[in-house]
């Protein structure tokens, strides 16, 4: 039943990130990246990493959302057709070699299995972060963590700084964005505003040679 539901999640994404190619409209797009964001959680939840799929929820499908929305106010919700360009073929054919390398080094039957409890990473570092993080049974004396919690030990001891880390860029980018938006607005209102008055003077019109020479040839003149 979980194979089911892998095979229907990333078929589900491989035919969002088609339509997100496809479409000229802005608005759209963005409400299918929120879409590919709340796929790309339900996977990480069949994997058993819910925290994962609260952050990629979160903030793929939310403040990521709120932020396209927000610049389809500046950039209008239809994307100017552009020619194709022989470039644009060297960067698919990066990806699709890359992702070729990746599967073949899945491939590698020296590589443990997914989930293999007798896997080195399962061996060495799990069994520390469970004993820190579980009390073992009729054990009353706190752990070396004192967070009841794998996860949340994992992260907010083992990996504290790293998570510190993400949440800087997050924040500094939600900052930046908004600093960029507020900017081209207050541009965009200040051309409004003085536009008419420092506009440049209409040239007056240039007099014909031929109708000055004629007005010079004139008698009287």
């Amino acid at each position: 039943m979980e194979g089911i539901l892998n095979i229907i999640l990333l078929g589900g994404m491989a035919v969002t990130a088609i339509a997100i190619a496809k479409m000229r409209n802005l608005f759209v797009v963005t409400m299918l990246s929120g879409i590919y964001s709340l796929l790309s959680a339900g996977i990480f939840v069949l994997l058993d990493a819910v925290d994962v799929a609260f952050t990629e929820a979160a903030v793929g499908a939310g403040i990521t959302t709120v932020l396209f929305l927000s610049t389809l106010i500046l950039v209008g919700r239809e994307a100017k057709p552009r020619q194709f360009r022989m470039q644009a073929i060297l960067p698919f054919l990066l990806v699709l070699a890359v992702g070729a390398g990746l599967i073949f080094a899945s491939l590698d039957p020296n590589m443990p299995r997914f989930g293999d409890p007798n896997s080195p990473a399962n061996q060495r570092l799990a069994p520390e972060f469970l004993a820190d993080s579980v009390p073992q049974v009729g054990n009353e004396a706190p752990t070396r963590v004192g967070i009841p919690n794998i996860v949340t030990t994992t992260l907010a001891s083992y990996r504290g700084y790293d998570t510190l880390g993400e949440v800087v860029v997050i924040f500094t980018a939600g900052i930046a964005v908004l600093i960029l938006l507020g900017a081209a607005r207050r541009r965009r209102e200040d051309e409004e505003l003085e536009g008419p008055e420092t506009g440049a003077k209409p040239e007056p019109p240039k007099e014909d040679s031929r109708m000055a020479d004629a007005s010079k040839e004139a008698p009287g003149s």
